[in-house]
């Protein structure tokens, strides 16, 4: 159910703003939307996980505020990552 380390970083590597960066917002938010889709997937063979599902929506909370932050800060940034991870907002 959990991320692999080579998956994890492909994904750093992929959103990094430089190199060795695994803090910034864009990294930070790339790595939460897998765990989401993969808790997501999780919870629709397993219906009645309801402690899952509590944390699955604390992650979406969670990358909603970064996600309004990097908004607040740089718009330009925030409309590339919402474009390269195809979120509707």
């Amino acid at each position: 159910m959990s991320m692999n380390a080579a998956r994890k970083t492909e994904i750093v590597e992929a959103y990094a703003v430089k190199k060795g960066d695994t803090g910034s917002p864009e990294v930070q938010v790339a790595l939460l939307s897998e765990r989401i889709k993969e808790l997501s997937e999780h919870l629709t063979t397993h219906k009645k996980d309801f402690h899952s599902r509590r944390g699955l929506l604390m992650m979406v909370g969670q990358r909603r505020s970064l996600l309004d932050y990097l908004k607040s800060k740089d718009k330009k940034r925030y409309e590339t990552l919402i474009g390269r991870l195809d979120l509707r907002r």
